[in-house]
């Protein structure tokens, strides 16, 4: 089998996968759809307690969907031998992603300052639940401890019902995509300099992050903020409405949005109202504005005020679940999931990349792959005979 190209954009990069369960898998993945080598490196099988948690349903939505475009071999490191094969793994590679607690790499030998010895332009990426420093360095993290140290649960919900997690892995996914800019930027500083480094990020910084401008209102005003609900925090009106047979969603923030609201509604009074007459009025006024709002939104239904509101420039859209989402005509049209038959020529679905090129578009062209399906073939590459191999799997390196 020849390597797995998805894009010609990155197939000069060989990528080294060691990660497991999703920011990890998440930012190789985007490297794979750009058409990096990625090398899914996992222990055989039986090795791993958790295996069964992290890997062991590869048919499954969600482990084909982190590891599409990858190839993978077995390896176990705690083995006499598997060292010197992962170090002569990394002299071919340009990337080595990782994401055990901080002390695991140096205890078995792969450490930055190690890889560097080999391989001085390699980078390696670590992602951790608390960076690899400080008094939680140690610590396992999962997303949801990280929603609630990171601020998102205390501002997720309505008011008063206490602290609400978000429906899906905000905290994993954004670690994931803040460690793979992380890797390109220091690939593009590597074409300068001649030299890799070392890139590590953290669930609980990248969650932080993502609280942005909650975290810059009480950074610099000193503003806390709370549960919203379906309102936006600090614009009105903004949030969820009431029509005849359904709720939509309506970002008439701004004075020229809200005035086109008021015209498209005929209450042309609501613009001169002192209650409302610019964004901080009306958010103090939050409770009447929204109502006196859904008294008219309830008079005709979800598609009619949808299509009204955005054709008189305000912006408004449904609340889907899932398969109505993918129903969309425009989801459907812009080509944001795509279908790719496994080897037993079973569909499976995929989500494509968000970041589309012109020239080199990311692409999905083959599903997960079996449990060290490329073992051989990936250890002939670098240098190693079939009695070798052979001999590797006897004595359960691989």
């Amino acid at each position: 089998m020849s390597k797995i190209q998805a894009s010609s954009a990155l197939s000069n990069l060989r990528v080294l996968d060691m990660s497991r369960v999703r920011a990890g898998p998440n930012c190789v993945r985007l490297l794979a759809d750009f058409g990096a080598d990625v090398i899914r490196i996992e222990p055989p099988k039986g090795v791993d307690p958790n295996e069964g948690m992290f890997a062991g349903n590869r048919e499954g939505g969600d482990f084909q969907n982190l590891n599409r475009n990858k190839r993978a071999m077995t390896l176990n490191l705690k083995k006499p031998g598997a060292l010197e094969i992962m170090m002569r793994l990394v002299k071919t590679a340009d990337v080595v992603v990782e994401n055990w607690r901080p002390d695991i790499k140096k205890k078995l030998g792969i450490d930055y300052e190690s890889l560097a010895k080999v391989n001085p332009r390699i980078i390696l990426a670590s992602i951790s639940g608390f960076g690899q420093e400080g008094p939680y360095a140690g610590r396992p993290g999962f997303d949801q401890i990280m929603q609630g140290m990171g601020g998102l649960m205390s501002v997720t919900g309505i008011p008063g019902q206490g602290p609400v997690r978000a429906g899906l892995a905000v905290a994993d996914m954004s670690a994931g995509l803040y460690a793979g800019i992380g890797i390109l930027t220091a690939l593009l500083e590597r074409e300068r300099s001649g030299k890799g480094q070392w890139v590590h990020a953290s669930l609980l910084h990248a969650q932080i992050a993502m609280m942005d401008f909650q975290a810059a209102r009480y950074l610099n005003e000193g503003d806390v903020a709370g549960q919203a609900g379906n309102d936006h925090p600090t614009s009105t009106p903004m949030g969820l409405f009431e029509a005849s047979d359904g709720v939509f969603n309506l970002g008439a923030s701004g004075q020229g949005n809200w005035v086109r609201l008021c015209e498209l509604m005929k209450h042309p009074e609501w613009i001169a109202d002192p209650d409302f007459s610019n964004e901080k009025t009306r958010t103090v006024n939050r409770v009447r504005c929204n109502q006196i709002l859904n008294e008219v939104f309830r008079t005709n239904t979800v598609e009619y005020w949808v299509e009204a509101l955005n054709n008189a420039g305000v912006p408004a859209g449904p609340v889907y679940n899932v398969p109505q989402m993918f129903e969309d005509k425009h989801v459907k049209q812009a080509n944001i999931s795509k279908m790719v038959k496994d080897k037993a020529g079973k569909d499976k679905g995929f989500i494509t990349q968000p970041a589309v090129l012109s020239r080199t578009p990311a692409d999905v062209v083959t599903t997960a792959p079996q449990w060290g399906e490329h073992t051989q073939e990936v250890l002939s590459e670098v240098g190693y005979s079939a009695e070798e191999i052979a001999k590797f799997q006897e004595q359960g390196v691989v």
